[in-house]
């Protein structure tokens, strides 16, 4: 394997604005690993996951998620750049981004649970129809993701988000039909996540897609080569850069923290949402 160096020290300063980053994301992750440890406990306590169908699915890919999450953040990498902040094979974008299209694809596969879930007991069929869309979408996206690592095309990376928007669209316009169905906590807790779609499709379209369309017109503008299909894979597979220079990391930093946290938080409460199924 290969190895690049921007001139930078093997260990990560605590001077480095970076080493706190680093700190806040791996303390996070230590606190999503409890907080997914104790509710599994909990709930095998409460007998929950016996009775309630598909509990241990869902917590199966909560699990996926919380723990490829925690995985990626105490080994940051940006993937189409090639850098790393650590000097290990674990810091490989193969590798980080195998356990992301595991992680992301498990984290779909609950929403569509949840969909399910809810559509079956009001029998409302947009719930049900948007159940049914969301993983093959985010498979899709998938495709693009791996296609952008692999040729270092930024453009493949802003249709894979645009693909996550639609996705996320689809499954608020399902909650959004489901709201009516139900009264209490529940229509609450439904409010909230239609809401935190509603965000998180902001963020996509003002913040996420923009930026790689200008990323990957600076690359036109530059005429920078693109990795051929078979070549990317080489070098996806053999080659990460270490560096320590926040410049770098700079528009990496505000969708990695919101991931690796306040989406982990979602998929835990999933789960708990989910367990709640005869105590609506």
């Amino acid at each position: 394997m290969r190895l690049e160096s921007r001139a930078q020290p093997r260990s990560l300063a605590w001077s480095n604005p970076l080493s706190w980053w680093w700190a806040m994301l791996t303390l996070v992750s230590g606190v999503n690993i409890a907080a997914w440890i104790l509710m599994y406990s909990e709930l095998h306590a409460a007998g929950t996951s016996g009775h309630v169908p598909g509990m241990e699915i869902m917590l199966l890919l909560s699990a996926a998620y919380v723990f490829g999450c925690a995985f990626r953040s105490m080994l940051p990498r940006a993937d189409v750049q090639r850098i790393c902040l650590f000097d290990t094979w674990l810091s490989s974008v193969a590798l980080g981004r195998s356990v992301a299209t595991v992680a992301e694809v498990a984290f779909a596969a609950q929403w569509t649970m949840i969909l399910l879930q809810l559509g079956q007991m009001s029998g409302a069929e947009t719930a049900l129809n948007a159940a049914w869309v969301i993983v093959p979408l985010i498979l899709i996206a998938e495709c693009f993701s791996w296609y952008a690592v692999v040729t270092t095309k930024y453009l493949y990376n802003a249709i894979e988000n645009s693909l996550w928007a639609v996705a996320f669209f689809i499954a608020g316009v399902g909650l959004c039909r489901l709201l009516p169905e139900f009264n209490g906590a529940v229509r609450v807790a439904l409010g909230v996540a239609v809401v935190g779609i509603a965000f998180y499709i902001v963020f996509l379209i003002t913040v996420d897609v923009p930026m790689y369309l200008k990323r990957w017109r600076a690359d036109v503008a530059g005429g920078n080569k693109m990795l051929s299909p078979l070549e990317g894979l080489r070098d996806v597979s053999t080659r990460w850069i270490v560096t320590h220079d926040i410049s770098e990391w700079r528009e990496e930093i505000a969708w990695m923290s919101l991931y690796f946290s306040a989406a982990v938080w979602a998929s835990l409460a999933l789960c708990v949402f989910y367990a709640a199924e005869f105590r609506f």
